[in-house]
């Protein structure tokens, strides 16, 4: 009888399902669908994040830094009434800031000279170029008390400069 027990329990056991086995059968699907949904949403996320980041980055290198603009003083060297102010409407046309304009300490300037005031060459060079000048023409007085970047002395030479041409 012991055997005949031991094969009832057995035709038993594989004739009802386990009751495990049920809730394994229910649970996998559901957890594998969860793990999909999530795999989806953070794919989704992490796509539009990273894109943005990108765009941030191109729209950084593309975009150029435009030129510092230089502020300025025109100084009358030659003694021409009116050629500070000539000088100045020029330079303002032409994108630099002009905070000053008078005489110069003396009228007997041969050159127009362009001094960088704040040990940037870079800067009274587009200058220059701007007015025509020559680059022999360009000197350093680097002061921190003067509040200007460039300072133009106009010479006796201002019928060849650009401003002149015009």
């Amino acid at each position: 009888m012991v055997e005949s027990d031991k094969r009832q329990i057995k035709q038993q056991r594989l004739s009802e399902p386990d009751k495990e086995s049920r809730s394994s059968k229910i649970t996998k699907p559901i957890l594998s669908s969860v793990i999909v949904i999530l795999v989806l949403v953070i794919g989704y996320f992490g796509y539009g994040y990273f894109s943005n980041l990108n765009s941030i980055k191109t729209d950084e290198k593309t975009e150029a830094k435009p030129p510092r603009i230089l502020q300025m003083d025109v100084l009358n060297g030659c003694g021409v009434k009116g050629i500070g102010s000539k000088f100045t409407d020029y330079l303002r046309a032409h994108g630099f800031d002009v905070v000053e304009s008078k005489n110069y300490k003396t009228f007997q300037v041969a050159r127009t000279l362009i001094i960088d005031r704040i040990g940037d060459l870079a800067a009274a060079r587009r200058v220059a170029s701007a007015l025509g000048v020559k680059e022999r023409n360009i000197i350093q007085q680097i002061n921190p008390d003067y509040f200007v970047d460039v300072s133009v002395v106009i010479g006796k030479d201002y019928s060849e400069l650009n401003i002149s041409q015009k």
